[in-house]
């Protein structure tokens, strides 16, 4: 660590000023597409961020204080996206002159009044900014006034002396990543081969540290993921554009991350709703793949970051079994979360379910730029389709990520004639309650009947369990309805097909629950196994039927 800060002082104390040039030395393009209902949105005042909207608009003219880049305004997920102009894909996607003008507007109203507040200068969201900023010059800069074009580049610059300075970034999530892009898309653009030099040198530790070997992220997240394929993507064509070498371990890595990222995909093309994931939409998803030339089928496992693939017939199973991130104090100075785990849930052992195109048994999906109690809402074990012990979450929330969590979990994978098993345990709740969580799934080789059991096995002589409830969260697209005998749902899909959800050693009811993994919050329902005090073992079944009888009983 004394070594890195005294290369960073040398590196301060020694560069000449940086010459501004008028524009970027070389042309770049924003290679991801806009939201055009984002960017009406923004048209009249309002930005959203993964589903949370907050007035984004400049002050009036004498206005007083930062206006909307208040750092007391909205969480800092939220304030840290608006700092960093991503936003101006949506823009971008209106092509319209108003959209044009509202950027500018934007621009020069952050440069007067939102430019000083600590978050803006945060390595991770500077960088974001300069590559927004490039990757848009065309759009928003590159026909303005003079005076305008000079004031964003001179800004630019200045932040990308400090972003270069601050390499290694400290975070352990992708940030680190954003960081290195944004200082190797600003060497580029301001001719400063010392920047980029020092880009190069720390890019292969921090790919290393970013990506295991079976080239999940390590966050753990799918969205993380995603974002961090595009990364790769960008710096990829940042450095061939310039005829630059880039390290052998980038396409390593890239070719990877992209076979990775094709075992969260359900059969809508869209993601799995995992650690602050939103399904992100099955055309960003195709387009990512194709531009990172990730080929061939998706994977079964992913050993090093814990996630299975379980899929039979028309039927896929998308299971977390992996230990959550590692975390890290969050930064005194801006709020941002280093730690890998800052959007991390605890829904160890969650699963979805879906059947062709059709989602079945989903989590909850997630608000991460969201205030706390409706961000940690959905973090929660109970908006995950798993068991949640005694109401009490498998892991502790905080708002830079996860305290108290699993530390051992387990999973063992097994096939036989096409059939599929695994078996996976978490000690979550072994300080509060001195219980682990044993977990096996079972789907036939038809993909037509999936079995599971949920055992809480406490660790104490005689000791038994308390009250839990085994969590089946459901699409708003399927419709449930209780059984006559009280032991069972049945389940319709849009596609017209019926599955049958029954249990053993639990009461069964439906119950009201929440869908944050599209554009808009929807209401659904979910399936609610609750067991006893004192019972140890619930079992349950969801089969395929072919129609009900008389009565409602599933036939099949």
């Amino acid at each position: 660590m004394r070594e890195i800060l005294r290369s960073t002082r040398r590196l301060l104390s020694g560069l000449k000023p940086v010459k501004v040039p008028d524009s970027p030395a070389r042309a770049f393009r924003d290679l991801w597409p806009g939201d055009i209902g984002r960017g009406e949105r923004l048209l009249g005042g309002v930005l959203e961020v993964a589903g949370t909207a907050r007035r984004l608009e400049p002050l009036p003219e004498g206005g007083g204080g930062a206006g909307c880049w208040d750092d007391a305004e909205g969480s800092v997920a939220w304030r840290a996206a608006a700092h960093g102009f991503q936003w101006l894909r949506d823009l971008r996607a209106l092509g319209s002159d108003a959209a044009r003008l509202r950027a500018r507007d934007l621009a020069e109203d952050w440069l007067a009044h939102g430019a000083g507040q600590a978050l803006a200068q945060a390595p991770e969201v500077a960088a974001a900014r300069i590559a927004a900023w490039l990757g848009h010059w065309d759009f928003f800069a590159a026909t303005a006034e003079d005076g305008f074009r000079r004031r964003v580049m001179v800004r630019l610059a200045q932040d990308a002396r400090g972003v270069a300075a601050a390499l290694p970034a400290e975070a352990l999530h992708r940030g680190a990543l954003v960081t290195l892009k944004g200082a190797i898309a600003a060497a580029l653009a301001l001719g400063e081969e010392a920047w980029l030099s020092r880009a190069l040198r720390f890019l292969p530790g921090e790919l290393e540290r970013q990506f295991h070997p079976d080239g999940g992220h390590v966050e753990r997240s799918p969205a993380q993921l995603l974002r961090a394929v595009q990364d790769l993507i960008e710096i990829r064509n940042l450095l061939h554009g310039a005829e630059v070498n880039a390290p052998p371990i980038l396409a390593t890595a890239l070719e990877r991350a992209g076979q990775a990222l094709r075992l969260f995909r359900h059969g809508d093309g869209a993601l799995a709703l995992f650690n602050g994931t939103r399904e992100e939409g099955a055309a960003l998803v195709d387009l990512v793949l194709t531009q990172g030339q990730a080929r061939g089928r998706a994977p079964l496992l992913l050993e090093e970051s814990g996630f299975h693939r379980l899929q039979a017939g028309r039927t896929l199973i998308i299971a977390d079994a992996g230990a959550p991130p590692p975390g890290r104090a969050r930064d005194a100075a801006t709020g941002l979360p280093r730690g890998a785990d800052r959007f991390a849930h605890a829904g160890t052992l969650s699963f979805e379910m879906s059947v062709g195109r059709d989602r079945l048994i989903v989590n909850c999906g997630a608000a991460p730029a969201a205030e706390g109690p409706w961000r940690d809402a959905l973090r929660a074990t109970a908006a995950h389709s798993t068991l949640v012990l005694a109401d009490t979450n498998s892991a502790e929330l905080r708002e830079e990520g996860l305290g108290r969590r699993p530390e051992r979990v387990e999973a063992d994978r097994h096939e036989a004639g096409g059939a599929q098993w695994l078996e996976a345990s978490h000690d979550g709740w072994r300080r509060p309650f001195g219980a682990i969580h044993r977990r096996r799934l079972y789907l036939s080789e038809s993909g037509d009947d999936l079995r599971g059991e949920d055992l809480v096995e406490m660790l104490e002589p005689d000791a038994k369990p308390p009250g839990f409830a085994v969590r089946f969260h459901l699409h708003p697209a399927v419709a449930a309805s209780p059984l006559q005998d009280g032991e069972g749902v049945l389940l319709r899909l849009p596609s017209g097909h019926g599955w049958c959800l029954r249990a053993k050693g639990a009461r069964v009811a439906v119950e009201e629950s929440v869908y944050l993994g599209g554009a808009e919050p929807r209401r659904t329902s979910q399936v609610v196994l609750q067991a006893e005090a004192g019972t140890e073992t619930v079992q349950w079944a969801i089969g395929r039927v072919q129609a009900a009888a008389p009565g409602g009983a599933p036939e099949g």
